[in-house]
């Protein structure tokens, strides 16, 4: 998951100097081949967006995974002040904070834990 949002950020830096680069030339002036630029632009634009589609897929099937657990409940700011107990006291505990990428998917408004078992 790191590997794929590394190359989508590579890819979108690329993307953003041959804007730049695009920009640069028709200030100046200068004669240049447009249709490589854009070739490479669309090639460059299609990845990313495969790579995007392929990031939604995994958390789409992380997100189905811990919402088939049978016990989810919120988690109370005393719980979180002291996870590493929580965690401790129930096994396969799964935590999920609605600011992070998984969170936001699953429409979580509050820290939220996922396990087998009541806790």
């Amino acid at each position: 998951m790191k590997q794929q949002a590394a190359e989508i950020k590579r890819l979108s830096d690329r993307l953003d100097a041959l804007n730049r680069k695009e920009k640069e030339i028709i200030t100046k002036g200068v004669e240049a081949d447009f249709s490589e630029i854009d070739a490479e632009k669309l090639t460059l634009q299609t990845e990313i967006e495969r790579l995007r589609q392929e990031k939604s897929q995994v958390l789409s099937a992380k997100a189905q995974k811990i919402q088939k657990m049978p016990f989810s409940r919120p988690i109370t700011k005393a719980e979180q002040a002291d996870m590493g107990a929580l965690k401790k006291k129930v096994k396969g505990l799964e935590v999920v904070h609605p600011m992070t990428a998984l969170g936001r998917e699953m429409g979580l408004k509050e820290v939220t834990g996922y396990a087998r078992g009541k806790f």
